[in-house]
């Protein structure tokens, strides 16, 4: 059966440097008409760099919604219209200074889809050459070395609780242990 809601008015809330919010009205399939707070976001990339000896270079930076230091692995916004394929390598060498000859697309995740429209874009790079990182000017962080099943370790035991970092490390020893 299609559940399928249709947007019949909304406004815009606020709009920010970031985001914008909407509080919009939909039709649900039985006629009700309900309320849906939806943040509008342009999305992001997510790189998970593991070079030849099977270690990950991740980030740790402060996150101001949750007041401390994360360990992430180097990922950025998308600005509206662009290339995530871009922004991946964009983002990778921001970071990390990195390139990387094999860029692998890990597919995408819905982070938070009962109210945001944020999709972000994981990827997988290796065969890593390295060169000095050139972070944006508001952008302080540590970048950080370990092995992959370290970093799957980390995960498991809710060490590491960024989403985008987990799917990546746990889609990338799954893509590696199946070369």
């Amino acid at each position: 059966m299609d559940y399928t809601e249709r947007r019949v008015g909304g406004e815009v809330k606020y709009k920010g440097v970031i985001v914008t919010v909407r509080l919009d009205q939909a039709e649900l399939v039985n006629g009700k008409i309900v309320k849906r707070e939806v943040v509008e976001h342009p999305g992001g990339v997510t790189v998970l760099p593991v070079d030849a000896d099977g270690m990950c270079t991740l980030v740790r930076q402060f996150r101001y919604p949750f007041s401390r230091m994360m360990l992430e692995a180097p990922a950025g916004k998308l600005e509206y219209g662009e290339d995530p394929d871009e922004a991946a390598v964009r983002e990778l060498s921001e970071e990390t200074g990195l390139s990387a000859g094999q860029m692998i697309k890990l597919g995408s995740i819905c982070t938070s889809p009962g109210f945001s429209s944020e999709v972000l874009h994981l990827y997988l790079a290796l065969d890593l050459t390295s060169g000095r990182s050139h972070p944006d000017e508001d952008e302080f962080l540590n970048v950080v070395k370990m092995p992959l099943g370290e970093l799957v370790e980390l995960c498991m035991k809710g060490e590491v609780d960024d989403a985008k970092t987990i799917v990546a490390a746990l889609k990338a020893e799954k893509l590696l242990k199946n070369k």
